[in-house]
C-alpha cells in the first residue's frame, strides 16, 4: 500500500522505498535485521539472494519483449551493450586508482567490473513507472530495458579477466582461462542453453496448452518455475545463469503465443513486485555504513561522493553522445543523453562483488598482498555507489515531476525543448521523437509501436 501510494503521489518507486525500510529495520537504527552478523555464511546468502532476485528479472525481461526483439535490433544492442561496458569499464578503473591509490589497476578493474552493468531490476522498476510511462518514449524504455538485461550477464568476462589477473602467477595463464571460461562457457554455452531450454519449453507447452493437458493458470504459474531451473542448471554446470535466464525468456516470447496467453494477467508483475522490494530491503540493512569511513584502506566519504559523481557522468554519457547515431532507436543526443544518464546501479552489482569475493582470499589485518586489500575495499566501495545509484534517479524523478513551475531541469535550459524532458506534471505525454526534437504525429508513433521500438 505504501509503494503504491507513494508511487502514484510521489514518483517514488519499490527500490527506494524498500532500502530506506531495510536501513531503519538495520543494524544502523531499530536492530532487527543484521544480514552482517551471519558470520562467514552472509556473503553466501546475499550472493544467492541476489542471485534469485536477478534471474527472475533477468526472465521477465525476455519475456515481456515484443516478439523477437533481440533479433530486430541486434545491431542497436550490440552497440550499446559490448563497447559502452568496455568504455565505462576503463573508465571507472582509472577514476578508482586515482581515488584510491592504493589500489593497483588490475584491481581497480575488479572493483569497475560490479560497477559497469546497468542493473535490470532497478531498471525495470523506474521504467515501470508512472513518470517514465508518461514521458519517456516506448522505443527508448524497451532498448534500455533489453540493454540492462543484455550487459547484466556480460559482467562475468569482465570480473572474472580481474580476478585471473589477481590471482594467477601467469598473465598467459590468465588470459587463457578468460577466454576459454569466462567467454566460451560461461558466456556462450550459458547463452545457448538458455536459448534452446526456452524454446524447448515453450514447445512444450504450447503443445500442452492447445490439447487441453493444462490450463491458463498452470501455464502461467510455469513463469517462476523455469527461470529458477535454468538458474539451477546453468549454476551446476557453471555457465552463465543470468545469461541463460534471459535467453530463455526471449526464447518463449519469440513467437509472441505466450504474450497472448498471459495477456492482462498480473500473476509476473506480483512476483516481481514481492521479490524486489524484498532484494532492497535486504540490500538496505547490508549496507556497511562503518566501512564508508576505514583510512587504513584509503576510503573517506569524500572520495565515495567523489566517485559516484565521477560514475554518473564519465560511465556511459560520453560513448553514447559519440556513437547515438548508430543506434536507431537513439533519435537526438538529448535522447543520447537521457539514455547515457539512465544507467542504475542495484541488484546486479551486490551480486557480482559478492560473487568476486567467492574467488578471492580472506583479508587480514593489514591485508597482506593486493588480493587481500582488493577483498578488503570491493564491498564498502561498491556498495557506496549502489546507494547513491538507487537515490539519485528517484530523488531526481520526484522533484521533477512535481507540478511546481520551477524545477532543478530549470538549471538545464538546453533540455528545456525537448516535450519529454519537461519536468511538469501537466506536460503532453510524447509518444515518439525525431532527430530535431519535435514530436511524431499519431499515426507515425503507432507505426513505432507496432514494429517493436
Amino acid at each position: 500500500m505504501a509503494c503504491y501510494f507513494m508511487g502514484k503521489r510521489l514518483y517514488i518507486n519499490e527500490v527506494i522505498l524498500g532500502t530506506g525500510f531495510g536501513i531503519i529495520i538495520g543494524p544502523y537504527a531499530a536492530n532487527i535485521f543484521t544480514p552482517r552478523s551471519w558470520g562467514s555464511l552472509e556473503n553466501t546468502i546475499t550472493l544467492e539472494v541476489m542471485r534469485i532476485v536477478l534471474v527472475t528479472g533477468l526472465f521477465a525481461v525476455g519475456v515481456e519483449l515484443p516478439c523477437a526483439y533481440m533479433k530486430r535490433h541486434a545491431r542497436s544492442l550490440l552497440v550499446m551493450v559490448v563497447p559502452t561496458m568496455a568504455f565505462g569499464w576503463v573508465v571507472i578503473a582509472s577514476v578508482i586508482q586515482v581515488l584510491f591509490p592504493q589500489l593497483n589497476y588490475v584491481s581497480s578493474l575488479c572493483i569497475a567490473a560490479c560497477l559497469t552493468p546497468t542493473d535490470p531490476v532497478t531498471c525495470a522498476a523506474i521504467i515501470r513507472g508512472k513518470y517514465a510511462t508518461k514521458h519517456v518514449p516506448v522505443n527508448i524504455r524497451r532498448i534500455l530495458t533489453a540493454e540492462s538485461a543484455a550487459n547484466d550477464g556480460l559482467a562475468y568476462p569482465f570480473l572474472a579477466i580481474s580476478i585471473y589477473l589477481t590471482v594467477e602467477t601467469s598473465v598467459q595463464t590468465a588470459i587463457g582461462k578468460w577466454f576459454l571460461v569466462g567467454w566460451l562457457y560461461q558466456v556462450i554455452l550459458g547463452t545457448v542453453f538458455g536459448a534452446v531450454l526456452g524454446h524447448l519449453f515453450s514447445k512444450l507447452m504450447k503443445i500442452c496448452h492447445d490439447k487441453g493437458f493444462i490450463d491458463r493458470e498452470s501455464y502461467i504459474s510455469q513463469y517462476l518455475a523455469l527461470s529458477i531451473f535454468t538458474m539451477g542448471v546453468a549454476n551446476t554446470i557453471g555457465a552463465d545463469d543470468l545469461l541463460a535466464a534471459f535467453a530463455a525468456g526471449c526464447a518463449i516470447s519469440w513467437d509472441g503465443y505466450f504474450h497472448a496467453q498471459t495477456e492482462n494477467d498480473a500473476f509476473s508483475s506480483v512476483i516481481d513486485y514481492v521479490l524486489n522490494c524484498g532484494c532492497f530491503i535486504y540490500i538496505g540493512a547490508w549496507l556497511p555504513f562503518d566501512d564508508y569511513h576505514s583510512p587504513e584502506y584509503g576510503i573517506t566519504p569524500w572520495k565515495l561522493v567523489l566517485l559516484m559523481i565521477a560514475i554518473l557522468f564519465l560511465r556511459r554519457i560520453p560513448f553514447l553522445l559519440m556513437v547515438y547515431k548508430f543506434v536507431p532507436e537513439i533519435a537526438s543526443w538529448k535522447e543520447a543523453l537521457f539514455s547515457g544518464h539512465f544507467g542504475p546501479m542495484g541488484v546486479g552489482a551486490v551480486f557480482v562483488s559478492s560473487l568476486a569475493l567467492t574467488r578471492l582470499p580472506t583479508p587480514e589485518h593489514p591485508p597482506a598482498d593486493q588480493a587481500q586489500y582488493l577483498a578488503a575495499t570491493i564491498q564498502p566501495i561498491v556498495s557506496f555507489v549502489v546507494l547513491g545509484s538507487i537515490i539519485v534517479p528517484s530523488v531526481v524523478a520526484c522533484i521533477a515531476a512535481r507540478p511546481y513551475p520551477w524545477s532543478i531541469w530549470t538549471c538545464f535550459p538546453i533540455l528545456q525543448d525537448q516535450q519529454w524532458m519537461v519536468m511538469s506534471s501537466e506536460a503532453p505525454r510524447l509518444q515518439g521523437v525525431i532527430s530535431n526534437g519535435s514530436a511524431v504525429d499519431t499515426l507515425l508513433t503507432a507505426e513505432r509501436v507496432g514494429a517493436g521500438l
